[in-house]
């Protein structure tokens, strides 16, 4: 299947995202562990959950995209039986 630059950025960043998902929630554990265990652990839940998300936002820029791309095959197969109708 042939993927445009768009889609490949996409992915890309949805990839990218999970790294920074995994390594934020890290740094953001160490940093806030010295103001006590369950601030710590209520803010790395909130850093990971307004992570995820952000990531569902960028998923869902690709399923609108693929979804609109079929919305125009489905167009053009239309348009072909009206064509062919006529």
């Amino acid at each position: 299947m042939k993927h445009d630059t768009f889609e490949k950025v996409i992915k890309f960043l949805l990839g990218a995202s999970w790294g920074i998902i995994l390594f934020g929630a890290f740094f953001v554990f160490n940093i806030s562990i010295h103001f006590g265990l369950s601030i710590a652990i209520f803010l790395t839940l909130f850093f990971i959950l307004l992570s995820l998300f952000l990531l569902l936002v960028l998923d869902a820029f690709l399923v609108n995209k693929q979804r609109v791309q079929e919305l125009k095959k489905q167009t053009h197969l239309l348009e072909q039986i009206l064509n062919s109708k006529s």
